[in-house]
């Protein structure tokens, strides 16, 4: 791995270098097994002691803990950005010749940069960027168009007619464009299904995690707009937005014919419900639901602290009953009422 001296660093990313700028670093670690040879970060003074403690050959700090290390230190108001930046020039992403490989069936004309791997298929009357990778076992259909710079990983699915931005990113077993959850119910209680006639539209610089699934539009298309982050194992239902910029995180789900604002956090296993409009700038907290739409920006919480079992299982004898405890208030407050008016 090429080591790069933090003169270097400071040049290409920008900062205030602290210290001996001729030390080298070749990847960033974690302070607490960072080595002479390796970069840590520090985001927080209550980290201090990791700080003082670390044996890497030199770290990133925000302002407020220049002083604190007399090791060389680059110094920038947020470091974890500055960090996601660093990992990315020492790890840059691996480079794939172009071209078509032999166990491949391609259906459509590529560009000559386009790389498609073993056991891919793509589907006629594809239109596909320059520079698009397309991995072991994707699945390709007919009238899909993926932008410049898109890389697929393995066994990524894109059903047919839907469009992908450019240098987008999806992980493995991600699938785009299945049928939505379309059913209408029969007088006898069994099912007739609504065939799924939109497509699913993604923005540029979207990434779809591992094993993530986004269905196409039951009428109307599903939009993933420009910047999107979704974890591994997230389901966006039918004739969803999501905003630009929004992340939201694994094991987290969203009901068909919902809008997500620009910039919506959701965290792992959140839960959102359906035909409902969430605003820009709203985050949920871990394991949260949304049940009705949401207007002013913040963050939401629903999730119920853990308790001891048994006081949870008192708790839970006293929430059957609130409907009950509320009536009785009501009655007492309107009784201590009128005795007041009458004295």
């Amino acid at each position: 791995m090429v080591a790069w001296s933090l003169f270097q660093i400071v040049e290409s990313l920008g900062g205030e270098l602290l210290g001996e700028g001729s030390v080298e670093v070749r990847q960033v670690a974690p302070l607490e097994r960072a080595t002479a040879e390796e970069i840590g970060f520090v985001t927080h003074a209550k980290y201090q002691a990791a700080l003082q403690a670390t044996k890497a050959g030199a770290v990133i700090v925000p302002p407020a803990l220049a002083d604190a290390t007399s090791l060389p230190r680059i110094v920038t108001r947020d470091p974890y950005l500055y960090y996601a930046k660093l990992a990315q020039l020492f790890n840059p992403a691996p480079a794939y010749a172009s071209g078509v490989d032999p166990a491949a069936v391609v259906r459509s004309s590529l560009p000559a940069s386009v790389y498609v791997a073993p056991q891919a298929y793509v589907a006629e009357d594809c239109v596909i960027g320059e520079g698009v990778v397309i991995g072991p076992g994707c699945v390709i259909e007919r009238g899909v168009r993926i932008g410049a710079g898109s890389f697929l990983h393995p066994n990524v699915t894109i059903r047919h007619d839907c469009i992908v931005g450019e240098r987008c990113v999806f992980q493995p077993g991600a699938v785009i464009g299945a049928d939505g959850f379309g059913f209408a119910r029969r007088a006898d209680g069994s099912w007739e299904k609504i065939p799924q006639i939109g497509r699913v539209l993604i923005g540029d610089d979207v990434e779809i995690g591992a094993n993530s699934t986004i269905d196409r539009g039951a009428l109307d298309d599903t939009i993933i707009e420009s910047g999107v982050k979704l974890d591994n194992l997230v389901h966006i239902a039918h004739n969803c937005q999501v905003g630009e910029n929004s992340a939201i995180a694994a094991m987290s789900g969203v009901a068909g014919s919902t809008k997500l604002g620009k910039r919506f956090m959701g965290g792992g296993s959140c839960g959102i419900n359906g035909h409902i409009t969430v605003c820009d700038d709203v985050v949920l907290s871990a394991w949260s639901c949304l049940t009705k739409s949401v207007t002013e920006k913040g963050v939401y919480t629903s999730l119920v602290p853990p308790l001891p079992h048994a006081e949870w299982n008192r708790n839970a004898v006293h929430v059957r009953h609130l409907n009950e405890m509320f009536t009785r208030l009501r009655e007492l407050e309107k009784l201590v009422k009128k005795q007041g008016e009458e004295e």
